[in-house]
């Protein structure tokens, strides 16, 4: 018998000895429970869709679709399980965090970081549910979003709204930097356009916000594009559409 709070897992992996031994060492996990077993990209798809893991253990190389592409597929899910990437390759490792893998783990995976992996999976799921949550009840007395909850590897982390700097979209997530850290949520940017404090943030890309008092500056390119300088040093370019927000910044 399961839990109903153990963590659903799917694993997709063309080689039985690799699917097997990944198997064996989730029986040593508590907590989770293993929903089915793929052993191509569609068929990934197909039962992540029928069977809603919470997690897909999902290797790279694979017949028809590869991993990254069911990754993609994956993430425009309604509801997008988490997912980690199995293989035995270490050059794909920039293409499995651009569609936002939870973690990648080479092959012969060790049970100790398997089991770590898994721990950071289900700190990301139970945080989503935290994000949500927010999304849906605001601070009492405020209607903004005061705090978000994302994962990280020691769990999970509040992050106050007033010390984002600045918000940038990833697919299906978007990234809340802070500092020189960053952290992924699972939100659209269109619900966080909302959800934030207008006085406080100002959207000048369809892909960033940016913390009003964060910004140092404004300048053109050779196109006449605007491009907000930022406090970090780094440069954001002003989307056409939102140009009205620079004059408004500005005054003019």
């Amino acid at each position: 018998m399961t839990d109903a709070t153990d963590l659903k897992i799917l694993i997709a992996d063309d080689e039985p000895l690799a699917a097997e031994r990944l198997q064996m060492m989730l029986a040593k996990i508590g907590g989770v429970h293993l929903v089915g077993t793929a052993h191509d990209g569609e068929s990934a798809v197909r039962m992540a869709e029928a069977l809603s893991p919470d997690l897909v253990l999902l290797d790279i190389a694979m017949p028809g679709l590869d991993g990254i592409e069911v990754a993609r597929a994956l993430s425009r899910q309604e509801t997008s399980p988490a997912v980690v990437f199995v293989t035995a390759f270490d050059q794909f490792a920039v293409a499995a965090f651009d569609v936002a893998a939870i973690d990648y783990l080479m092959k012969p995976v060790d049970a100790d970081r398997l089991g770590r992996a898994i721990e950071r999976a289900r700190a990301y799921v139970e945080g989503r549910g935290q994000e949500q949550a927010i999304a849906e009840r605001p601070a009492a007395g405020s209607p903004w979003l005061e705090e978000f909850w994302a994962s990280d590897l020691s769990g999970l982390v509040r992050i106050a709204a007033r010390d984002i700097d600045r918000v940038t979209a990833e697919r299906d997530y978007m990234r809340l930097h802070v500092g020189k850290r960053s952290w992924l949520i699972h939100h659209s940017m269109t619900a966080l356009e909302e959800g934030l404090d207008p006085e406080l943030f100002v959207r000048l890309h369809r892909s960033a916000i940016v913390r009003r008092d964060f910004i140092a500056g404004f300048s053109r390119n050779a196109s006449g594009r605007w491009i907000a300088r930022l406090g970090d040093g780094e440069e954001q370019p002003v989307g056409r559409l939102y140009a009205d927000q620079v004059r408004a910044i500005a005054g003019r």
